[in-house]
């Protein structure tokens, strides 16, 4: 293990630092930058993570992703955690922490709007982080690249409906443009450019020696677009967090146990059914983490750019990555817990 991940979670610290820093000094820079943006997706966040995953998908066998039957187990922990648990335990979460618990501390207008964006969060598990959280627990390439995609397969169908149900409104609008755009930046176009890859270096020879060799090199890079993923989503909000620290923390606190939650559930889930280790980690971090840019978009839809319910998904934003971390971390640390992995 390099320094890069040795030293991950310092790393992201300072990220964090060096963004809300950079937010409140240059202002103009991060809004110039915040501006470069279609369909709600930052386009240099999208390069960011698309450096990030695009090691990944190079390692993926489209041979042996036809052979992602033999495992129906670990799909099943995954969709049944994102889309018959996930959703309802985050409203519940945000019920009762945002309406009963800390009701004394927001208004009830206010905390609507906060519970809101949170459910959001829920009913929008990850797409395109969940291949680094993937990358970072040695995650099998190739069965990542099934669960993600046909998760996004349900969101399709299935994410105006429980978020209607959720919300008690009728008229949710899907931003499909959001939605398609960012299926198709972090699935699609980086899983087309692992393919090239692996083809280009098999006419080349040794084809296994040298991804291995190209992935050794693209790490650093790959390390640094995470880093700078966080500079800029700290410094997009850097004024928010100074001038709302209470609210954030409020909210983040039902943010934190719904993570670790659904983690716990799909983490042991998987171990009790047996699952290998480089299935079962990732197949917990897609419902543990969340689709952070459709749940703003929708967030900005419903209830304005200015609302609790926007401030909410981008607190879901903010406590992603550190957390994230903590659950890669623990993920590594239990790996002797799980059998061989899967080959």
């Amino acid at each position: 293990m390099g320094v890069f991940e040795r030293f991950l979670s310092a790393w992201v610290g300072l990220g964090m630092l060096a963004g809300i820093v950079g937010g409140v000094l240059f202002p103009e820079l991060f809004s110039l930058l915040g501006d470069i943006q279609y369909a709600q997706i930052n386009m240099v966040i999208a390069v960011l993570i698309w450096l990030m995953i695009y090691p990944m998908m190079m390692q993926v066998d489209f041979a042996s992703i036809k052979q992602f039957h033999r495992r129906p187990k670990g799909l099943v922990v995954t969709i049944v955690v994102n889309w018959f648990i996930k959703p309802f335990s985050m409203a519940l979460l945000a019920i009762f922490f945002i309406r009963y618990l800390f009701g004394g501390w927001i208004s009830p207008s206010l905390g609507e709007e906060y519970i809101a964006g949170m459910i959001l969060l829920g009913v929008a598990p990850c797409t395109a982080m969940v291949f680094v959280w993937s990358q970072l627990t040695r995650g099998d390439a190739n069965y990542t690249v099934v669960q993600v995609a046909i998760n996004d397969l349900i969101m399709v169908v299935a994410f105006a409906p429980i978020a209607a149900l959720l919300l008690g409104v009728t008229d949710i609008t899907v931003p499909w443009d959001t939605l398609l755009l960012s299926v198709t930046l972090f699935v699609v176009i980086p899983l087309i450019a692992g393919a090239i890859t692996r083809h280009y270096l098999h006419r080349k020879g040794s084809k296994q020696d040298k991804l291995d060799k190209l992935a050794a090199t693209l790490k650093p890079f790959s390390i640094l677009g995470l880093v700078g993923t966080v500079v800029l989503l700290f410094g997009f909000q850097a004024q928010t967090i100074i001038d709302n620290p209470l609210d954030i923390i409020l909210i983040a606190i039902p943010l934190l146990i719904q993570t670790y939650l659904i983690f716990a559930v799909a983490y042991m889930w998987m171990k009790k059914w047996k699952q290998p280790h480089n299935i079962a980690a990732p197949g917990a971090m897609i419902g543990a983490s969340n689709f952070f840019e459709l749940a703003v978009a929708v967030a900005i839809s419903l209830f304005g750019i200015h609302s609790g319910a926007a401030l909410a998904t981008v607190v879901g934003v903010l406590v992603e990555v550190p957390v994230m971390l903590s659950l890669v971390a623990y993920a590594n640390k239990t790996r002797h817990q799980f059998g061989a992995d899967a080959a």
